[in-house]
C-alpha cells in the first residue's frame, strides 16, 4: 500500500509512514528550530535535491510541513498536528507500561519483605 492509498482510508498511517525513514525524521527535527529552504534541509544529507524534494513531498502529503513562498523561495515549516493523533494513539500504551512498572515496582517490594 503506497501512502496515498493508506491516507485515504488512514490518516495515522500516513503519519506513521512519513516517520518511518530517518531522513523525514531528520527533516523534522530540523524544522522544529523554524522555517528552512530545500537547500538548507538538504545540507546534512549526502543525496540529490530531487531525492530531498521527494521526502519533503512524502512530509507535505502527510500534512507534517508547510510550503510557503517568499520571492523564489518555498520555505518549509513544521505543522504537529498530526502528531497529535500519534501522541494519543500511544497514550493507551504508555499506560499500559506504567501499569506494568506499577505491578513490577509491587512484586519487588514484596520480595525485599520476604528477604526481611
Amino acid at each position: 500500500m503506497t501512502i496515498d492509498q493508506a491516507g485515504a482510508k488512514d490518516p495515522l498511517s500516513v503519519t506513521f509512514a512519513a516517520l518511518a525513514d530517518p531522513t523525514r525524521r531528520a527533516i523534522l527535527a530540523r524544522l522544529i528550530e523554524g522555517p528552512a529552504t530545500v537547500k538548507e534541509l538538504s545540507a546534512p544529507f549526502d543525496m540529490s535535491g530531487p531525492a530531498v524534494s521527494k521526502h519533503l513531498r512524502v512530509l507535505e502529503r502527510a500534512g507534517l510541513i508547510a510550503r510557503g513562498r517568499e520571492a523564489q523561495w518555498r520555505p518549509c515549516r513544521l505543522d504537529a498536528t498530526p502528531l497529535r493523533e500519534v501522541t494519543e494513539w500511544a497514550e493507551g500504551y504508555r499506560r499500559f507500561w506504567d501499569a506494568s512498572y506499577t505491578r513490577l515496582d509491587d512484586y519487588l517490594q514484596k520480595m525485599k519483605e520476604q528477604e526481611k
